[in-house]
């Protein structure tokens, strides 16, 4: 796999220049330290922390009257504990072509679905990049071809999936993982084309008034594995089975408060179930330095109840969102996730400050408390971490 990447990012530079000297290039590098107090709770794992660094240039190119559009993004981390967090990958490297009432993009792409903030259900193009951060926002780039017809008030997306990215997954090093290290190089799937199965999207939006509305279907290998124990490697072999579903995601902004909605029907061979997770965000006046605050709350459930997979089956989130709204784009958001069910609660922190010229300095931090032990997150239990980065643009 690192062969294949490093040909296709070799590739991709020796093209750039070909289309034209007037690239525009971008993009930043990062380094980045995590810290954890608690002692590990499995074996091999990493104590404390450490640092790790990483570069996401990009390089587009455009050209006649901008109708056409050349972008290349890769990506690569380097981390001293995890061997398995140490990747690189492809986020984007795709060709878009304009005209009139259509768009047409094909190559390694990223394609985001979703209005909520503590989850995204609809969100199923692309593969999480689950070494990158615990909170699955980060996504690898997917192998696409897409057709968008725009609307008056809209747009209708087709897409054709013809490869299929399997999810990362720690090492024995790493932290955020079971007491049974995930095999990557062992994934199996329910087609017998593999990885090569072709899967297809559809989405269609539109806003209207005050209501912005997405209705998709997806029929294809699903992005969330299962695993199944290896009794002669001790490791846990990922399953990624055929799934077809069916999202609808709606916004609806008011004067001070925005309700948001996502929710799907997911069905395959084995299971049949429904997911919705709603809520709003609502603004508060402003202070008198110009500071803004919000507040948040969200509800998930899920039909499959405590037999989910997923740790949000009947779980509430609520947050506040602080935004000093200086010049150095100061902003807080402080939530935490309770389970109805079983008391579990996880408390997370975010925020982010420019500093200097063209640098950011982000932190994280997460705590979770009362972990029941059928959790999902219980394999977490000890992995409260506090994580900064300093990123430099250019």
């Amino acid at each position: 796999m690192h062969t294949r990447l490093a040909s296709c990012i070799a590739l991709a530079l020796l093209a750039t220049p070909v289309l034209s000297s007037a690239v525009d290039f971008s993009g930043n590098v990062a380094l980045e330290g995590r810290y954890f107090p608690n002692d590990a709770a499995f074996a091999g794992q990493q104590e404390n922390g450490g640092f790790s660094i990483s570069a996401q240039p990009e390089f587009k190119h455009t050209w006649d009257n901008d109708d056409q559009q050349f972008t290349f993004t890769p990506f690569y981390r380097w981390d001293d504990k995890d061997e398995e967090r140490s990747h690189g990958d492809i986020r984007q490297l795709d060709y878009l072509y304009s005209k009139g009432d259509w768009e047409y993009q094909a190559g390694l792409s990223k394609k985001f679905w979703g209005v909520t903030e503590s989850s995204h259900l609809v969100d199923i193009i692309n593969q999480t990049d689950a070494v990158e951060g615990f909170d699955g926002e980060d996504k690898l780039g997917q192998p696409m071809i897409r057709a968008t017809r725009l609307l008056e008030n809209g747009a209708l997306d087709f897409f054709v999936l013809p490869y299929f990215r399997e999810r990362t997954a720690a090492g024995i090093d790493g932290r955020f993982r079971s007491g049974f290290v995930v095999d990557t190089d062992a994934a199996e799937y329910e087609s017998d084309s593999d990885e090569k199965h072709v899967d297809f999207a559809v989405r269609w939006t539109t806003s209207k008034d005050e209501y912005d509305i997405g209705l998709s279907y997806f029929d294809g290998t699903s992005r969330d594995p299962s695993f199944t124990l290896d009794d002669t490697t001790g490791m846990l072999n990922p399953y990624y089975e055929l799934i077809q579903q069916a999202g609808l995601d709606l916004q609806y902004t008011g004067e001070s408060t925005i309700w948001k909605l996502e929710a799907i029907h997911r069905k395959s061979h084995t299971d049949k179930y429904s997911a919705a997770v709603g809520g709003f965000e609502h603004s508060l006046p402003a202070f008198e330095s110009g500071a803004e605050m919000s507040l948040l709350g969200e509800y998930h459930n899920d039909s499959r109840g405590e037999t989910a997979f997923s740790p949000m089956q009947n779980d509430l989130f609520l947050a506040t969102r602080y935004a000093l709204n200086d010049e150095a784009s100061s902003e807080l958001l402080a939530g935490a996730f309770y389970d109805l069910d079983n008391g579990t609660t996880s408390i997370r922190l975010e925020g982010s400050r420019r500093v200097g010229e063209g640098m950011k300095l982000n932190i994280e931090a997460q705590v979770m408390t009362n972990v029941d032990d059928n959790d999902p997150l219980n394999s977490f239990a000890e992995d409260d971490y506090i994580q900064v980065e300093l990123q430099k643009f250019f």
